[in-house]
């Protein structure tokens, strides 16, 4: 495993990172993830993140479980708020009454006194901004998070929040995008602006919700019990990487993986790792031997020539311009 600083802070995490969105508490049974999360830490993971929100709160609770009796200063443990988590209208959003609860229910499904890292899941037009950030500041203060993040906010949105966390002397170091071969998005506004305050990219779905394994053929069937099966597993977000046209250039992308020594998955993490903003990739699993595979593209690094060849076969179907709120 390589490892990198979150941005320009003090924060080394591991460069592939373990997430739980679409596995812990729902698609995968709980020995499974266990095991997931024990292949990960044997592999030098080290960052772990996770969301209240995630599996109704389920994802916390086994990561919790599957984290018990590590060395807890030997992990960086992330987690997020914004999406509801209960019935009640304070049961969601960026309030101050729904961040200073939702990091003690957080903590505790953890298991932990404190996370490395808390995140705005998205960013909330219905609360003052000022107020969200002097409640993330009273977390921070309170010991129970070192770091604050962002995720899916445009660069206007970080920036505002960058000032006020500057006011407030809270390190804002983090921004948690969709981010892969295919979704560029984040690489007009987002990762100039990040570069210029300090903060690092977290990236989730560097594979295109599996699209890039390769294992979605041009005309052919979904495979039965695959991510674009499963409505609770990503179906509903994977619609724009399932066309036939992005599809034939996936596949075109074989003898260039081939010539790297890498599967395509591989290839797709790796990719996103290039990006020198990017502080680390998050992986996700439903099977131990995935984490297995794709811890293998740490430290890889891809030639100008190999990178220029992925950009002139995907350029017509990869998706750029201004960034847009995405699900994760």
């Amino acid at each position: 495993m390589e490892f990198r600083k979150l941005g320009r802070s003090g924060l080394t995490i591991s460069e592939i990172a373990y997430g739980n969105w679409l596995t812990h508490g729902s698609q995968v049974e709980e020995d499974a993830a266990l095991a997931c999360v024990r292949t990960a830490l044997d592999a030098g993971i080290t960052t772990f993140d996770t969301a209240d929100v995630y599996a109704q709160t389920r994802a916390e609770s086994v990561l919790g479980r599957a984290l018990k009796g590590e060395r807890r200063e030997g992990l960086e443990i992330f987690t997020k708020v914004y999406f509801p988590t209960g019935p009640g209208p304070n049961d969601r959003g960026l309030g101050r009454k729904h961040i200073m609860e939702s990091i003690d229910s957080s903590l505790r499904r953890l298991q932990t006194e404190y996370v490395d890292l808390y995140q705005a899941h998205r960013y909330d037009p219905t609360v003052p901004l000022e107020e969200t950030m002097e409640a993330f500041a009273d977390v921070v203060h309170s010991g129970k998070a070192h770091y604050i993040g962002v995720s899916e906010w445009t660069a206007d949105q970080i920036r505002d929040a960058h000032a006020l966390a500057r006011e407030l002397r809270i390190p804002l170091v983090s921004s948690q995008p969709q981010y892969s071969m295919l979704w560029r998005v984040i690489e007009d506004e987002i990762v100039p602006t990040c570069e210029e305050l300090g903060l690092g990219q977290i990236v989730w779905s560097p594979i295109a919700q599996g699209v890039l394994t390769g294992k979605y053929a041009p005309g052919a069937p979904l495979p039965a019990g695959s991510r674009a099966t499963d409505e609770k597993g990503g179906a509903d977000v994977m619609g724009r990487f399932l066309r036939d046209d992005v599809l034939e250039r996936v596949q075109q992308l074989r003898p260039l993986a081939e010539q790297a020594g890498l599967s395509l998955a591989q290839l797709a993490v790796a990719w996103v790792l290039q990006n020198p903003n990017v502080s680390a990739a998050i992986i996700g699993a439903s099977r131990p031997e995935q984490v297995t595979e794709n811890v293998k593209a740490a430290g890889v690094e891809l030639d100008a020539d190999l990178m220029r060849a992925i950009d002139t076969l995907l350029d017509p179907v990869a998706e750029r311009g201004t960034a847009k709120a995405g699900r994760d």
